[in-house]
């Protein structure tokens, strides 16, 4: 034993290791100083850190002391995560703050290597590995569900933020954070330069705020299209009768989608309110199927966010300048887009095969790409 501690402090002192400190800092201790420099993060970004730190790491392996930690002990505790039941996108983040502070010690001389690179990798290589993949709706999907909810005297209430959100691509807090003045309807365009977020801080209470895009690409603007347009005059229509939103946040004021109460909606509210409409339309297709004698059209359990790449999907079956895409969508990263715009390819090749000897009437694109420069085709109906 003697022996093992002497080789591992010449080695330390050779490459010019602080062995002392390396064998007295935890990890929690690394993320604390990591966090604590990051001044170029916004404030939500930082709190979500935090708050998935403490969590989650902080409690047991973040006691760790970093001289102990090796490749293997990092993969068995995102092992364990997992085993816990926990979600593979959750862990992405979870090893995204952990990796930063271990990379931090090895700049500060306190380790030689960060035990956390290409963990991750090997871990998405396993059997425990399962990480949801984001479908789009098909198009009778989404339009099933937009009918319901036209039609539903419970849910309609919730059928312009959603017409919103399904024909503008917005990111949910983009859209609950949208105020008047940020429409122009005599050109029809929306001006994107803010959203809301109400995650909680690092003390785990959550607040509303307003922030600026993370990057220059959130800052956008986005024609209005029929649907869209006439979708802010009703809210605008309700409003006049029901009252406008009283609430005012970080200095920002007249948003337009607005509660009972007069005050914002959360992320959380409308991402429920379609959980619910979609388990109210499953439950309804479902025996009025039973009764008429034919399969079911049942909804996938989807959230605002999957709008979106609803959204994207429609538009790179009718785009093929990425570019075009990418400004509309506000991806910071064109790899996010031709993502995207593979995945749709290849369900189009798919489609291909089988209509080759099965053309199908009524497969006009709900939205056209070009959408922009020319006449839009109908985005949330079809006829």
């Amino acid at each position: 034993m003697l022996n093992h501690h002497l080789k591992w402090w010449l080695i330390t002192y050779d490459q010019g290791l602080d062995a002392y400190a390396a064998k007295k800092l935890t990890l929690n201790d690394c993320f604390d100083r990591y966090i604590s420099q990051k001044y170029n993060l916004k404030e939500t970004t930082k709190a979500n850190y935090m708050y998935m730190y403490n969590r989650f790491v902080r409690p047991t392996f973040g006691k760790r002391k970093i001289a102990e930690i090796r490749y293997s002990d990092v993969k068995e505790f995102y092992f364990s995560v997992l085993k816990d039941g926990i979600k593979a996108n959750t862990l992405e983040n979870i090893h995204t703050v952990v990796h930063p502070a271990l990379q931090l010690a090895v700049r500060d001389g306190l380790i030689v290597n960060n035990p956390s690179d290409s963990a991750m990798t090997e871990i998405k290589r396993s059997k425990l590995w399962d990480a949801p993949k984001r479908r789009a709706l098909t198009i009778p999907q989404q339009k099933a569900f937009m009918n319901y909810l036209e039609s539903d005297r419970e849910y309609e209430g919730w059928l312009p933020i959603i017409t919103v959100l399904l024909g503008t691509g917005m990111r949910i807090g983009e859209c609950i954070a949208i105020r008047w003045e940020d429409l122009d309807f005599e050109n029809r365009m929306i001006s994107v330069n803010h959203n809301l977020s109400d995650r909680p801080d690092s003390k785990g209470v959550c607040a509303k705020h307003i922030q600026t895009p993370k990057t220059e690409a959130g800052t956008r603007t986005i024609p209005m299209i029929q649907e869209v347009f006439e979708a802010f005059l009703t809210e605008y229509e309700i409003q006049k009768c029901l009252g406008f939103c009283e609430e005012e946040i970080d200095g920002y004021s007249g948003f337009v989608f607005t509660t009972a109460y007069h005050t914002v909606y959360s992320a959380a509210a409308v991402n429920n309110a379609i959980h619910r409409a979609t388990k109210a339309y499953n439950d309804k297709e479902e025996k009025e199927a039973k009764k008429d004698g034919r399969e079911p059209l049942l909804l996938p359990d989807f959230s605002a966010h999957h709008l979106r790449h609803t959204f994207c999907t429609r538009l790179c079956e009718n785009e093929t300048n990425l570019k075009v895409i990418m400004d509309i969508m506000g991806h910071a990263d064109i790899s996010t887009t031709m993502d995207i715009y593979a995945e749709c390819t290849k369900e189009k090749k798919k489609e291909g095969k089988g209509q080759i000897l099965r053309p199908t009437p009524n497969t006009a694109p709900l939205i056209c790409g070009a959408c922009y420069n020319t006449q839009p085709e109908d985005l949330l109906t079809m006829a």
